[in-house]
Order: C-alpha cells, then sequence, then structure tokens
C-alpha cells in the first residue's frame, strides 16, 4: 500500500460500524500473516556511520535530517501503538538511528508499559550512551537490549562505525545491560573482506561472557552500503566455521516468526543465532510492521514507501480510526522482497528503498 493516507480515510473510518479491532482478534495479511511485533525508529538520527547504514561519505555534516517539527511526538506515538495494539501487536522494539539520542524515552517506556497488552519492550543500540542510562531503562519498563558490534578487533571496528571508536565503550555497555538485568544480545553483520576473519574470535569472546551473539547477513537495505551478493557470508557457511571448533545443537525457535535460527553450545548452553535474510528467507513467517520517527508505516524492510499515519493523527484520528487505518494497511501486505530478491532487483528502474536509518533496519 503506497502513499499517505488522506483525510477521506478518516472519514471512511469514522462512518464504519466497527472500528475497533480486538486484540485476541487475528489480523493478517493477504499471506496469512499475523501482525505481532511492531518495530518504532524513535529518531532517524545515530552518532555512528557504519558502513553498511549510514555511510559517512552520504551522511555528512550537511544531510538533511528530519526535523523536530515533522516528528511524533510520544503522545502521538501512543495513539499509534494503541492502534498496532488493538490490531494484534504484542512485542515492541525501539530503534533508530539511535534511539537513545531521543529525550524522553524512559517516560514514552513508561508509557508503552502501561498497555496490558504489550509483553515485551526491547531496543537495539549502538550502546555508546548505555552505560549511564541501562539501570534508568530497565527501571522504565525495558525488558531486553541489542547491542550492534561488528568486530572485537578494534581496528576493524573502528573502521566499520565510521567513527573510529575502539570496543571499550561498547563492551562496557554490554556489562551495564548484563548488570542492569536487560539480557543483552550482540549483534554482528558479517561482510566478506571486510570483518569476517573476526567471528571466530567474536564467537569465543561473547561465548566466555554467556552472551547471546548473533550473525546477520550483509542485506541490500537501503541505497548506500555499496551491497552486492559476492560480499555476503550465508548463515551456512559461519555455521560451519564454528562447528570446526565447537559441538553445537539447534534451538527450537521460542514463537512463530521469530527471525533468529537459534543454536547453542552443547559445553556450556550458551546461545548463538544466525538471521539468514539473503541465503535462507523468513518472509513467510514474518510478522513485523515498521513506522519511521515522522509516522510512515512500512510493511517490510526492504520497502519503496510507506504510509503516513502522521496527517491523520494530527487531522484528529481517534485511537479507533487509526487502528481502522493499520487494519487496512495490513490486510492489504502482500511483500516476500527476500524470497524474490533477484526477480525485483532485475526490474527495479532504480534502486530507492528506504533506509535503513530511516526504519530501524
Amino acid at each position: 500500500m503506497k502513499g499517505g493516507v488522506s483525510s477521506h480515510m478518516i472519514a471512511i473510518a469514522k462512518n464504519t460500524n466497527k472500528l475497533v479491532t480486538p486484540s485476541n482478534q487475528l489480523v493478517t495479511d493477504t499471506l496469512q500473516r499475523p501482525l505481532r511485533d511492531l518495530r518504532i525508529s524513535l529518531t532517524d538520527q545515530c552518532n555512528f556511520r557504519c558502513t553498511y547504514c549510514m555511510p559517512k561519505e552520504i551522511f555528512g555534516p550537511k544531510y538533511q535530517f528530519l526535523k523536530k517539527q515533522n516528528i511524533l511526538n510520544f503522545d502521538e506515538l501512543m495513539n499509534v501503538v494503541k492502534g498496532f495494539v488493538d490490531c494484534g501487536v504484542k512485542k515492541i522494539r525501539l530503534t533508530g538511528g539511535e534511539p537513545l539520542l531521543r529525550a524522553g524515552i524512559c517516560d514514552f517506556i513508561k508509557q508503552l508499559k502501561t498497555i496490558p497488552e504489550i509483553e515485551d519492550i526491547a531496543l537495539t543500540t549502538n550502546g555508546e550512551f548505555l552505560p549511564p542510562m541501562a539501570k534508568k531503562l530497565k527501571e522504565a519498563g525495558l525488558d531486553r537490549v541489542t547491542i550492534s558490534l561488528d568486530a572485537i578487533s578494534d581496528q576493524i571496528f573502528s573502521e566499520m562505525n565510521g567513527r573510529n571508536l575502539n570496543t571499550d565503550k561498547i563492551l562496557l555497555a554490554i556489562d551495564s545491560a548484563r548488570d542492569a538485568g536487560l539480557a543483552p544480545k550482540v549483534n554482528m553483520v558479517v561482510i566478506k573482506g571486510v570483518n569476517d576473519h573476526d567471528i571466530m574470535p567474536m564467537v569465543n569472546f561473547f561465548k566466555d561472557k554467556k552472551t547471546t551473539l548473533r550473525f546477520i547477513e550483509f542485506m541490500d537495505v537501503g541505497n548506500h552500503n555499496k551491497w552486492n551478493k559476492g560480499q555476503v557470508i550465508s548463515g551456512k557457511e559461519i555455521l560451519d566455521l564454528i562447528k570446526k571448533s565447537y559441538a553445537i545443537e539447534p534451538v527450537d525457535a521460542s514463537y512463530l516468526g521469530e527471525v533468529a535460527k537459534r543454536y547453542r553450545f552443547i559445553d556450556d548452553g550458551t546461545e548463538f543465532g544466525l538471521i539468514t535474510s539473503v541465503s535462507q528467507s523468513f518472509c513467510s513467517d514474518c510478522s513485523r510492521a515498521r513506522i519511521s520517527a515522522d509516522g510512515k508505516v512500512y510493511t517490510c524492510l526492504f520497502s519503496q514507501s510507506g504510509t503516513d499515519l502522521l496527517e491523520p493523527i494530527r487531522s484528529g484520528a481517534s485511537v479507533e480510526e487509526t487502528t481502522q487505518l493499520i487494519k487496512n494497511i495490513w490486510t492489504h501486505r502482500h511483500d516476500r522482497y527476500s524470497e524474490l530478491r533477484d526477480e525485483i532487483i532485475s526490474r527495479m528502474q532504480n534502486n530507492t528503498k528506504i533506509e535503513s536509518s530511516y526504519i530501524g533496519g
């Protein structure tokens, strides 16, 4: 579903007899996939310039980020969240950009915690600002945190983050998250010829720390990361590499639509995961929607356009009307980008996918 939601759609919603979708009613898309997960981008800005997400050559000092008046405030976001919850959402993940750049995030988490249907609130961060905030985030109601770290080598990590930062602050962030009870997981985007030789050092380090490490295949998200399939290290290749050093076994998915394929080391039970969007698509179970900081709903990470909710909300749409608009978006959804990647790329006139920094990856 492309483009914005016009005011006449609000009028249609107002004339609908049954506006509210009970939270226990299954809202499914055209492929019968339920809506269960919502990723909320709190800001499009970030303090890192990771090469696969916000390369500094593009996102330089003159880059125009969203203006404050064009970003959903927290009251407006709560309207959106309640609409998604009424359509079946149970899990929230706060993303960015870097979500910890958004002032008032702890108060927003407290608001989210008042919605009884929400079972889990997580956050994805690069970790630099986390140490002094971890305890406050936990007290506000945050359940879990995922921290991005693409290498244990200072040299590789500093080159990839675009800010010449070493790993010390990020390792401190992981420890602070653990101490606060936020059950940290670590994400590593693997790119051939860039950081693939740090796979086993990362495995060894985080296995010793008994911290879950997840490997993410290099994906063609956005327009500026110079992706090509030859740079992808597949999940199978990573798994085969780990098997050379450790005995492992698969772990059953904890819920339908779980992104990572989970494994554990037999000797100590520490888990790791593989996110294989390129080599082994998981489109068939995808239950995630995304909303950008300026209020556009995206039903796929590889979307070319979204549906605007900011305008109808600022025009006075109630939670019930927002629910109906979200339901209309989801029931028309048919995204299968990862399953159809080669076919879609071959017919694309130009590469106009939404940047991952804008919709939270």
